[in-house]
């Protein structure tokens, strides 16, 4: 078994489309209509990963997704948001409420699955990696856990893999196209403009501590994780 997904989705028609194309692909497919039925089933049993669809009655996605983020039990999981809209702007408030991807209708099952696999293979622990430290900012790879000067620090999933890149790559310019490679994984339909949006988001959870600075932009170049101003 590849793992268990969940969809939220009130459509049934794209529910049962995604669930039959997941079970043929080998996942394990947990159906919600919506957020209620969602919260439900993730206390019975958390998915390994969550589709949930933008527009939702009741709770919209975004704000599921949200509190999804702030719940100790579904911080970790990964989402990729389902959505028919494609304006910029509700990209970056998809990201902004903790998606880690997402997927404009209508999509193909086989892109949705590609990206599902992409995100998996990206949130897995990698059990053989050492911590890593870096003025009073401590990563540990095996327990997911980052802390600043002691206090715990909350990042979702992709956050952690960016600084986790960062830190075991320090003074190094790195361009999006290489952060997308590094985090995202090769062959991922993701924007460049994504990595701006998971880099600020990140700096914002360094924020209280002060470690924002460690995360320098490069004018037309890209990014640098430095401890030298």
């Amino acid at each position: 078994m590849k793992g268990r997904i969940l969809i939220v989705e009130d459509e049934d028609a794209i529910r049962q489309m995604v669930c039959l194309a997941l079970s043929q692909a080998g996942y394990e497919c947990v159906e919600a209509p919506d957020a209620s039925a969602a919260q439900a089933r993730i206390v019975a049993s958390p998915p390994d990963l969550i589709l949930l669809d933008w527009m939702l009655p009741n709770v919209s996605g975004v704000d599921y997704a949200r509190r999804l983020r702030q719940e100790k039990l579904t911080q970790d999981i990964p989402i990729i948001m389902l959505t028919a809209r494609t304006e910029e702007d509700d990209k970056v408030r998809g990201f902004d409420s903790g998606a880690d991807d997402y997927i404009t209708k209508p999509f193909s099952t086989r892109e949705l699955i590609a990206r599902i696999k992409a995100l998996m293979r990206r949130t897995a622990p990698h059990q053989t990696e050492t911590a890593v430290e870096a003025d009073g900012l401590a990563l540990d790879p095996i327990t997911h856990r980052v802390t600043a000067r002691g206090s715990g620090v909350d990042l979702g999933p992709t956050e952690f893999r960016l600084l986790h890149f960062f830190m075991t790559h320090p003074e190094r310019v790195h361009s999006r196209e290489r952060l997308l490679n590094g985090v995202w994984g090769e062959n991922v339909y993701v924007e460049e403009r994504t990595v701006d949006v998971h880099i600020r988001r990140l700096r914002k959870a360094l924020g209280p501590s002060g470690h924002d600075h460690l995360i320098q932009t490069v004018r037309g170049a890209g990014y640098r994780f430095s401890m030298h101003h």
